[in-house]
């Protein structure tokens, strides 16, 4: 069967482009077609980089061409990213680390530290230099997670100045506010004390060379994240979630907060946490409590990366509070879910920097902190 250029192109203005408002051949993506009896090979350019957007694009022809042209056409998608020129980062960055990943929540109790702390650990196993801030001011847990609660930064000279050298365990260095209160002790800080805390922790610190620092930032949209990507030009962000509709809620609220364009942090996608649960004593059973795959569905919607699953096991949290993340469990069902989701923020981290210019911090232009404007 002899197929048709023309209608091939037709079938191809059904489909949209992610973030551009026009269909594929309106917005120039298209660049050329060739058609060989049955066979059908198509010729892409994207200017969206993201692994996801290039697979679904590639699904999406496909599919238009098998419902509108000919059901039993061979389709071959090739697809060319034209990225945007790399711009000079502006804004403070820090010497010697060279991934910056924030890990945020909409809301609180979904497992947000549990899986900055293992995604840390998982970075380490996998031979990164990687760093972890506790930048949750109110509720610093890092200390416990890393079972160093009684442990101090010392003081350092570096370059002729003082510097605070990070408390490191499982390969990971750490610093937390934690480590600077009595464990009775509550913190009530005004948010110019807080900010100025975390910045002296993350400039004033002897970090080294590290391939990751990952921020726990508390949960919420408020000043502390504000001041974290007013202090430094953050390379990607991470978003966890549980699945039912209350967290999925404000977790769609801390995505937009990164795609703010007064912000422009690029999100490197969702995690869904506690995504179901599985008993100790029935291992290849699922029991979705918080509703199935809400986080994923999210995920598709908001156009981002699904970076993966970690379900709802006991030993994760025992792990937790004896300071011994789950990550480390080799070997277990555990191990290899945060081992897949660790790879995947690799791979986004990677596709994000081979394609995007560096991100710029922001600065806040009203005493509100409502607005900003990139410097």
């Amino acid at each position: 069967m002899k197929l048709d250029k023309k209608e091939i192109l037709k079938s191809l203005e059904t489909i949209s482009v992610s973030g551009e408002g026009k269909n594929m051949v309106e917005s120039g993506a298209v660049q050329n077609i060739m058609t060989f009896g049955d066979e059908v090979v198509v010729d892409l350019l994207l200017t969206t980089p993201a692994l996801h957007i290039k697979k679904r694009a590639e699904v999406d022809v496909m599919k238009a061409i098998h419902e509108h042209v000919y059901q039993k056409a061979k389709v071959k998608v090739n697809i060319k990213v034209q990225a945007p020129e790399k711009q000079e980062i502006k804004g403070k960055a820090i010497p010697g680390i060279k991934n910056i990943i924030a890990v945020a929540s909409g809301k609180g109790g979904v497992g947000k530290s549990t899986v900055t702390a293992n995604l840390a650990v998982s970075l380490s196993k996998m031979g990164f230099k990687v760093g972890l801030l506790d930048a949750d001011i109110y509720g610093p847990s890092m200390p416990i997670m890393f079972d160093v609660e009684a442990e101090r930064p010392l003081s350092v000279n570096v370059d002729g100045k003082s510097k605070m050298k990070p408390v490191e365990n499982y390969g990971v260095k750490l610093l937390s506010i934690g480590f600077f209160t009595k464990p009775n002790q509550a913190v009530i800080w005004r948010g110019p004390m807080a900010a100025k805390a975390l910045n002296q922790m993350i400039f004033d610190a002897a970090w080294g060379e590290l391939d990751f620092l990952l921020i726990d930032l508390p949960p919420g949209t408020g000043d502390i994240h504000l001041s974290i990507m007013q202090s430094m030009p953050i390379t990607g962000a991470v978003v966890v979630s549980t699945p039912q509709n209350v967290a999925l809620a404000d977790a769609k609220k801390g995505v937009a907060m990164f795609q703010q364009e007064t912000i422009n942090v690029p999100v490197l996608g969702i995690v869904e946490n506690m995504a179901y649960f599985t008993p100790e004593e029935l291992p290849e059973n699922k029991y979705y409590i918080f509703g199935k795959e809400g986080a994923k569905m999210l995920a598709e919607d908001l156009e981002v990366p699904f970076l993966g699953q970690i379900p709802l096991v006991q030993s994760i949290r025992e792990a937790g509070d004896i300071g011994h993340p789950a990550a480390l469990q080799d070997g277990t069902p555990l191990s290899e879910a945060f081992e897949k989701l660790t790879q995947n923020v690799v791979q986004e981290t990677v596709e994000r920097n081979s394609s995007l210019p560096p991100t710029e911090a922001i600065k806040i232009t009203t005493m509100a902190g409502c607005s900003a404007v990139k410097k």
